[in-house]
């Protein structure tokens, strides 16, 4: 007879019919690649290539707790927010400067931030939960318009100086260190998430999403489950942060509240919900679409973003990744 840890696990993965094969395929070493080819073909474009990487990572840390766990927000940009004021912060204030201090201090900052606003949050189910999330997020983004001194306010936090990367690799402005320094980070988190994804844990946050009752039922300590998951989405988010500070050397608030927390949901929608790789596709192709529409419309751009969505809404469902598969499927059929 199995032990019961063994019969537990395979009970509940054919429970929610979860594939737990964790081996890396050839396929996800595409995008990787397309990261470093960019690096080289396109260097008139490695600071909207930062960006892209550091939205790739804010939307996986969504994904982690919305794709895979259930638990729908509106305020995730609040942790998003808080990192990129500690990296900020540290930098202009206390005249801290070493890149990977300052991410280490973000995570922190946001894990402890997720883990008490958790507490609340995760207590409360449906429309009162998700108002709960955009309320933290409008609180952060109150607390960082009126701290003036601290923020700079509406103006913005200048005065941001990061050092080299372990002593060598200094931000240049061509945005060659950024790039490199965003991918290795997303990389390392790429590594991680999925590694949670197909483990035990991620396998129970799964089964949690399908039926909150029933894994109750089994024993599952759902409350504990969700609350680690929602403290690391909010660590995650916040390493996010830090990196658009210390690519941009700049906090303003329009990285905290409610536009970056729905921007982010969108991008993750755009892309595939609970697919993991639709937090590489929604970002890269949202922040495309709108750095071409802003400069060809700058006026009705937003139009062009919403006619997107709409039409990746009504025809593809499961986002662009859905999409895809549809058209596989397709071509896989026999005649």
């Amino acid at each position: 007879m199995a032990p019961n840890g063994v019969t537990g696990k395979t009970r509940m993965t054919k429970l929610i019919g979860f594939q737990s094969d964790s081996r890396i395929r050839k396929a996800e070493f595409l995008p990787w690649i397309f990261a470093v080819v960019i690096f080289f073909v396109l260097p008139e474009y490695l600071s909207l290539g930062a960006q892209i990487l550091t939205f790739i990572l804010f939307a996986l840390s969504l994904d982690l707790i919305t794709g895979y766990a259930g638990v729908v927000t509106l305020g995730h940009a609040a942790f998003f927010g808080v990192g990129a004021y500690t990296c900020g912060i540290l930098s202009a204030k206390l005249g801290i400067t070493d890149p990977i201090l300052l991410i280490i201090c973000s995570a922190i900052t946001c894990a402890l931030l997720g883990f008490s606003t958790g507490l609340v949050i995760l207590r409360t189910q449906k429309l009162t939960q998700l108002m709960l999330t955009l309320a933290i997020a409008a609180l952060c983004y109150e607390v960082a318009n009126k701290a003036t001194l601290i923020t700079g306010g509406a103006d913005g936090l200048t005065g941001v100086t990061i050092g080299p990367v372990l002593g060598l690799f200094k931000f240049d402005f061509l945005n060659k260190t950024a790039y490199l320094w965003c991918l290795v980070i997303l990389f390392i988190f790429w590594i991680i998430i999925r590694r949670i994804i197909y483990s035990p844990f991620g396998i129970t946050l799964a089964g949690i999403k399908e039926n909150k009752q029933r894994m109750q039922a089994i024993g599952v300590p759902v409350m504990a489950y969700l609350l680690k998951a929602y403290t690391l989405a909010a660590m995650v988010a916040g390493i996010a942060g830090a990196l658009i500070t210390q690519t941009n050397q700049f906090v303003g608030l329009n990285v905290i509240g409610f536009e970056p927390s729905g921007e982010i949901l969108v991008m993750l929608i755009l892309g595939g919900v609970g697919r993991m790789y639709g937090a590489f596709i929604g970002p890269f192709i949202f922040l495309i679409a709108q750095d071409y529409l802003a400069k060809k419309f700058p006026e009705y751009w937003n139009l062009g973003i919403g006619l997107m969505l709409l039409m990746v809404v009504l025809y593809a469902k499961g986002g662009i990744l859905g999409l895809i598969d549809k058209l596989f499927t397709k071509r896989g059929e026999p005649k």
